[in-house]
């Protein structure tokens, strides 16, 4: 079973600013758990992603014309993603314990991480 462990975007991260040394022990934690992950075999891919000021938005607001394209940044910080892992796991219960063991994703106590299988 697939899933995608999905890290919810915060101001912070959607401002690119954290300090320095909290960035240092973020990243350290973060790759040792990617490490954790590689090694047990479940770990497909993972990545982190640039602010939305960066995104380009693409939306069917009328069934049959054309797309819009909205440059970034976009407002709503909250359903925004800041990065991402995808595991395949034997069950959806391993794929519970292995977010729960995640170290908080932005490092100032803000983070969340949203769980969903992938079709396959």
């Amino acid at each position: 079973m697939r899933f995608m462990m999905i890290v919810k975007a915060t101001k912070d991260s959607e401002e690119g600013t954290m300090p320095s040394e909290q960035m240092e022990q973020m990243f350290a934690a973060m790759k040792k758990y990617n490490d954790e992950m590689r090694k047990a075999g479940v770990l497909v891919a993972v990545g982190g992603l640039h602010p939305s000021s960066n995104g380009i938005r693409i939306s069917y607001p009328v069934p049959g014309e054309p797309p819009i394209i909205t440059d970034g940044p976009f407002t709503e910080v909250k359903e925004l993603i800041g990065g991402y892992w995808f595991i395949d796991v034997k069950s959806r219960e391993e794929a519970i314990e292995w977010a729960m063991r995640a170290p908080d994703p932005h490092g100032l106590g803000e983070g969340q991480i949203e769980l969903r299988q992938v079709y396959e």
